[in-house]
């Protein structure tokens, strides 16, 4: 079986990438793949907003992501330059920036490209979307 780290460059909405990124890592999951994370980058960052509302009969995409961590344990990690350019912010984030709102909560979480760094070298493969 394969280790992989999931690269999500794409948002919630704008194209399918973070869909199909969702799709990959829950099929590599579900045939005994291990997800070693997931690494929410660039416009991916908006993913993880806990803000998103998708309608009553659209695909909640951020609740998916939460499923996915709760059922397998994937790490979701937020590139925090990327997050913090695109307004998505921790609460511990929102604290440093004197920000009284945040719209980033738990299972993600705020990393840097390091962690990205550091999964590759353990990985079997890097997959982009």
């Amino acid at each position: 079986m394969s280790k992989f780290i999931i690269q999500v460059n794409g948002a919630a909405y704008a194209s399918s990438a973070s869909y199909n990124a969702y799709r990959f890592a829950k099929a590599a999951l579900e045939s005994g793949h291990e997800i070693e994370r997931v690494f929410f980058y660039q416009d991916g960052v908006l993913n993880t907003n806990t803000l998103n509302s998708p309608a009553s009969d659209e695909f909640d995409l951020t609740q998916a992501w939460v499923s996915l961590n709760q059922k397998y344990e994937v790490q979701l990690v937020n590139c925090v330059s990327a997050a913090l350019r695109r307004g998505i912010l921790s609460q511990n984030e929102a604290k440093e920036n004197q920000r009284k709102h945040w719209n980033m909560e738990e299972p993600f979480e705020m990393g840097g490209l390091g962690e990205l760094v550091t999964g590759i070298e353990t990985a079997d493969r890097v997959i982009s979307f």
